[in-house]
């Protein structure tokens, strides 16, 4: 794909009040998973094994790290078709599988390569689930898009780095949003219609460094980054969350899914993850939606909906007490839900270049070669240099992976020269 689509006027992506059914019909839906590996792809799977008579996994795909795990999930799921992006790991996915099967039964095909995923997203199935991490998930989205499957879509970046890419082939109601904060305001937003909307409240945990000045954090460490006090992720998504990225990422992802002005986009620190978000209404009424934390309901939303699947992830106990509490967010310590702010309004590539660079420095920060603080001043740095994007002009995907391919370039320039001029201060203070 090398040109976009025809834009379509504005409108929201995910709607609850709409209903998007490829293969219509009372049996399992047939389902796709990509990113089965990885922790969304993992707690997906628990809920389909939990629920046969809802879900049929047809098809799985991971980076290819884990073969062995990737070779249990598709002997448990009795899966036609695996997919690795990574070629070398074919014999041992092959090993792997055989030693799962019985001797004479026949293996699952195996799609090996770069583009397998994007592949396995076209294939024949009801809804596509991308638990794919990082902009390598946009081109399975829009081939699932392409192809007219339901999306579960928790690859934020897809919509990040390509958003106008997926505005243009979205049919009303194809996209299912998975990450926990979208799928609480997909919930909230269907106590009203668009018109009755006047804010949308996205929760943060604070991540491990709640309450810390910007001074206190020029000194953390990765252990303590990687310290989330309420959810467990990956290294790249828990990194986001100390910086709180991950909702800077998330306002830009709420306004394309809602079609809400940015303006209209509140962030607001909520310790206890208990309640996922929120939607504040015309009349003065707001709209939560909480559960306690567990991306299995999230996901659950995003196979099952319009219907609820029952005892997807645990419920409260109303017989214990609880307290929550709800801060205003330290811009200050915190800079980048508004530098994300400031990205997404600029539109065009300048939010694949915010998102690729982050990817860079939050690398470079766990190989203890950038400060914490450095991350986001490496980021805005890397983001005052790209600009403004060219107007008049589609966005196309070759516009996208040129704008990463320079941020990406950029940033490691950036954080070479920091690491060196940190290695010089250190030895000077030394001697």
């Amino acid at each position: 794909m090398s040109d976009s689509p025809a834009p379509r006027g504005p409108r929201a992506l995910a709607d609850p009040h709409l209903v998007y059914d490829p293969v219509p019909g009372n049996g399992p839906k047939d389902v796709v998973i990509l990113g089965s590996t990885g922790s969304i792809g993992t707690q997906a799977i628990d809920l389909v094994l939990r629920n046969p008579d809802r879900f049929r996994v047809t098809g799985l795909s991971a980076n290819g790290g884990r073969v062995g795990l990737l070779a249990e999930q598709a002997y448990r799921l009795r899966v036609p078709t695996v997919a690795v992006a990574r070629e070398d790991v074919v014999p041992a996915l092959r090993e792997a599988l055989s030693a799962q099967y019985d001797a004479g039964e026949p293996l699952p095909e195996i799609l090996a390569g770069p583009d397998a995923a994007t592949q396995l997203a076209a294939s024949d199935c009801h809804t596509v689930l991308n638990g794919i991490t990082g902009s390598i998930g946009l081109a399975p989205t829009l081939a699932a898009l392409e192809a007219g499957r339901t999306l579960a879509l928790a690859n934020k970046e897809s919509l990040i780095v390509g958003g106008p890419l997926v505005k243009a082939l979205a049919e009303p109601g194809q996209i299912i949003p998975v990450d926990s904060e979208h799928a609480a305001l997909f919930q909230s937003l269907a106590a009203g219609t668009r018109a009755d909307v006047r804010k949308l409240v996205v929760t943060a945990s604070g991540g491990p460094f709640r309450g810390r000045t910007k001074a206190e954090l020029s000194n953390v460490t990765v252990e303590d980054a990687l310290a989330h006090p309420t959810w467990a992720m990956g290294p790249v998504i828990t990194i986001n969350s100390a910086t709180l990225v991950n909702k800077g990422l998330e306002v830009i992802e709420a306004h394309l899914l809602y079609d809400i002005p940015f303006e209209r986009i509140e962030v607001v620190v909520h310790p206890q993850s208990y309640v996922h978000s929120m939607v504040e209404f015309t009349d003065g009424s707001t709209i939560a939606q909480a559960t306690p934390p567990d991306m299995r309901g999230p996901i659950a939303i995003g196979l099952g909906w319009p219907e609820r699947v029952p005892d997807a992830a645990p419920a409260f106990d109303w017989s214990t007490a609880s307290t929550w509490e709800f801060f205003p967010l330290d811009t200050d310590a915190f800079p980048s839900v508004g530098l994300a702010r400031h990205v997404g309004e600029l539109a065009g590539t300048a939010p694949a270049v915010f998102n690729a660079a982050n990817e860079e420095c939050v690398d470079a920060f766990l190989q203890g070669t950038l400060p914490f603080n450095g991350i986001m001043e490496t980021v805005t740095r890397v983001v005052d240099e790209h600009g403004t994007p060219g107007t008049g002009t589609s966005l196309t995907v070759s516009d996208v992976l040129e704008a990463e391919t320079w941020a990406r370039a950029r940033a490691r320039e950036l954080t070479a020269q920091t690491g060196h001029t940190a290695q010089t201060a250190t030895a000077e203070a030394r001697a």
